[in-house]
């Protein structure tokens, strides 16, 4: 006699109208942040090699491309900019000077878009001469050293700057150890108490970070990150890391990268109330790209795919390079 089943779960996937009515998790433009690179010049969009589809932008071509943006239907990006070569130094003095690439940009898209949400990266790495997120520093003996404590001053001041220029949310992502606290004590120092800071709280060393710094010319001359980015192996780390950032004044914590760290995005959420971020980085994007273009994987399924596993392990917001293309599929219904 045949038994049928009694618990019938496929009832509720006959069609594509149910199947959105008891979806669980749901993606829409305003959860996406686009990353965006500065540089100098005029009129320039310049290919990223190694991020199919990415540039480099002079301002006016940036306040075009966060234009059509902001049509498309994103709603926030984060700027990183890329001075000239001769006006890096040991100091990174381009990070927090007033006139710097990056402060030019804010003010002009300030200017010219004001609903977009601006967040300015603030790190030392694009304006080192040395390539490190923090100052180098020689110890007696002659141990060179990225030293934390006097890194923090500059860190606090670079988010002083991006703030006057007209950034509405600022990202430390140096990992230095109380940068947090620095850069709220600064901005409340001047009276800037309502600027939000979005920490990258649990930032790891990882080996998915090479097309950005081909991209914003951010590799370390010497060494590595692994003294103050996170071990790939720890994730209870991540979540002392994330709660000493909020004991600082942090008032939105992000997870980077993503996809390979999608446990520590759900410890996340499952330990903290504010919102969460999750950043799918360039080497998340470019191994993607790559199967695109090889045929391997289905373009904007394989985007939705990835994008619906960071929000669905607890992600709020995603950093993601695919913003643009993912809130028109979306404004379209081509998603459903």
């Amino acid at each position: 006699m045949l038994t049928r089943p009694f618990h019938r779960p496929r009832r509720l996937r006959g069609s594509a109208a149910l199947r959105d009515l008891v979806r669980e998790t749901r993606l829409a433009p305003g959860q996406l942040i686009y990353p965006v690179f500065v540089q100098e010049g005029k009129k320039v969009r310049q290919p990223i090699p190694s991020m199919p589809g990415q540039f480099r932008y002079s301002v006016d071509a940036l306040v075009e491309e966060l234009g059509a943006a902001q049509q498309d239907g994103v709603v926030a990006a984060i700027l990183f900019g890329i001075p000239e070569s001769a006006q890096k130094d040991a100091r990174a003095s381009q990070a927090y000077a007033a006139d710097s690439i990056v402060c030019r940009a804010l003010e002009a898209v300030r200017r010219s878009l004001p609903e977009l949400i601006l967040m300015a990266d603030v790190c030392l790495c694009e304006y080192t001469d040395h390539g490190h997120c923090g100052r180098v520093v020689e110890r007696p003996g002659g141990e060179v050293v990225i030293d934390n404590d006097s890194s923090l001053e500059l860190l606090a001041e670079a988010a002083l700057t991006y703030t006057r220029a007209g950034a509405h949310v600022v990202a430390p992502s140096d990992m230095m150890d109380g940068r947090v606290r620095a850069i709220r004590e600064a901005l409340d120092g001047e009276g800037l108490t309502e600027v939000p800071i979005l920490s990258y709280a649990a930032k790891y060393a990882s080996a998915f970070y090479g097309p950005f710094r081909d991209a914003a010319e951010s590799a370390p001359r010497f060494g590595d990150r692994r003294s103050y980015q996170m071990d790939p192996g720890n994730a209870r780390e991540a979540l002392r890391e994330i709660r000493l950032d909020l004991e600082e004044g942090a008032d939105m914590v992000m997870v980077k990268p993503a996809m390979p760290y999608l446990d520590v995005i759900a410890a996340a959420r499952r330990s903290v109330e504010v919102p969460l971020a999750a950043y799918q980085v360039s080497g998340e994007y470019a191994a993607l790209c790559a199967a695109f273009a090889n045929g391997w994987l289905a373009r904007g399924a394989t985007i939705r795919e990835s994008l619906l596993g960071i929000r669905r392990a607890g992600a709020d917001l995603i950093l993601t390079y695919f913003a643009r293309e993912a809130a028109r599929s979306m404004r379209s219904g081509e998603w459903g």
